[in-house]
């Protein structure tokens, strides 16, 4: 077992609205289903044990592109759409925050019963994972959520969280299954954080001495040092330029308001959905079948479905909607042995991968963002304040202002 990487994120109260959740869980399942299809069970995992794809896929589901409450609200989600269909998926989910986190063991022993697998075993990683990350690393975070991901194979990943009241920041915490040696040295994949100074992280290679005196205690041995990864979000709200890369999101603002589905023959099937939802289309796409170099900056994937507190945009529900329609009528072909549409779905991820090798980006990310909020009414914008209204200054004439932005 290692951790696979952690992340520091600004914390951030409040609540996921019923329209946002419920689009959360469909858009998450069809995106697990997709990847299930073309990379297996083990990719699932793997994916859900990166931070960094983790909060691209997140900001992509129309959470608060930084904010701590992704890790409880998608955790939520695909707890609540995966596990009735666990069996058929081969996927499950246990664990949950504060008082769920604690029915972890009980649920992991359900689905061993179901699986076949080892419930004793599942319960001492979950179990460890979590005294790793609350006691034997002391980083001033106290663990408040806890969920365990595993397949019917055995693999698994653990996402957890903690809560540092002091410098009102959270931490999550990532663990993965593959090639478990050593719960105490260093396991973790990764860990971000602020730096706090010093800590006291009995996990450290450097602190062999320290921990081998526990050891003769608990009769452990240390046997590897894993590498950590790590990633921190700043504490503003808004995206700006600096979030995201703007060559990336530039060509596909780019490519998916230029281009015309005829015009590329892998795209056919995609013709008649506006430039829109094909700017969304792309991102959760890249989402599913992007390279894991391109998640880096997970603001720029909130330009898929905006974000619920309403940066960069409002939530357009219409696209959300319609983005999710077009997976889910894919996925129900795909079963049918006709996938065509998914495949125009991963195509539409290559044009815009290639496009981005000549592409210059002179353009304003501000300007993007008003033209978003400008049209964000139309789109049936919505956030946990309030539902977008068209601008007063804007006669509506031919549709509305449209900004120049290539």
């Amino acid at each position: 077992m290692k951790r696979s990487g952690s992340a520091t994120l600004p914390l951030h109260y409040g609540y996921v609205p019923q329209w946002l959740y419920e689009r959360m869980s469909k858009l998450g399942l069809a995106v697990f289903e997709v990847i299930l299809a073309d990379y297996g069970k083990d990719e699932v995992i793997h994916r859900m044990s990166d931070p960094f794809w983790f909060q691209c896929f997140g900001a992509v589901m129309g959470m608060d592109w930084h904010s701590s409450g992704v890790t409880t609200s998608v955790m939520g989600a695909l707890k609540r759409a995966v596990n009735p269909r666990s069996r058929e998926l081969g996927i499950y989910i246990a664990g949950g925050k504060g008082k769920f986190s604690k029915e972890t063991p009980n649920e992991l022993l359900k689905i061993s019963e179901t699986t076949g697998l080892n419930g004793n075993e599942l319960i001492r990683a979950s179990k460890l994972s979590a005294k790793v990350d609350n006691t034997a690393i002391q980083d001033g975070y106290q663990l408040y959520t806890h969920n365990f991901l595993l397949s019917d194979e055995g693999n698994w990943a653990v996402i957890q969280q903690g809560m540092n009241v002091q410098d009102k920041t959270a931490r999550r915490y990532h663990w993965h299954s593959e090639n478990l040696k050593s719960y105490v040295d260093e396991p973790h994949t990764g860990i971000s954080g602020i730096n706090q100074g010093e800590i006291l992280n009995l996990t450290s290679h450097g602190a062999a001495e320290n921990r081998n005196g526990i050891l003769e205690i608990s009769h452990e041995a240390p046997e590897k040092i894993m590498k950590d990864i790590s990633l921190i979000l700043p504490s503003h709200h808004d995206v700006q330029a600096s979030d995201v890369n703007l060559k990336r999101l530039g060509a596909m603002l780019a490519m998916t308001r230029e281009m015309q589905p005829e015009n590329f023959e892998d795209l056919l099937l995609l013709k008649g959905v506006g430039p829109r939802t094909m700017q969304s289309l792309a991102l959760v796409s890249e989402v599913i079948h992007g390279a894991p170099s391109r998640f880096q900056d997970p603001a720029r994937f909130s330009f898929a479905h905006g974000g619920k507190d309403g940066h960069p945009f409002p939530v357009p529900i219409k696209i959300y909607d319609e983005t999710i329609n077009i997976l889910q009528k894919g996925i129900e072909k795909s079963k049918l042995e006709n996938s065509d549409k998914l495949k125009s779905v991963e195509k539409l991820h290559s044009i815009i991968t290639k496009a981005e090798e000549n592409f210059t980006p002179d353009f304003d990310i501000q300007n993007v963002i008003t033209e978003e909020r400008k049209n964000s009414w139309k789109n049936g914008g919505k956030t946990v304040f309030w539902d977008a209204k068209p601008p007063k200054n804007d006669r509506l004439k031919n549709g509305g202002i449209q900004l120049s932005l290539f």
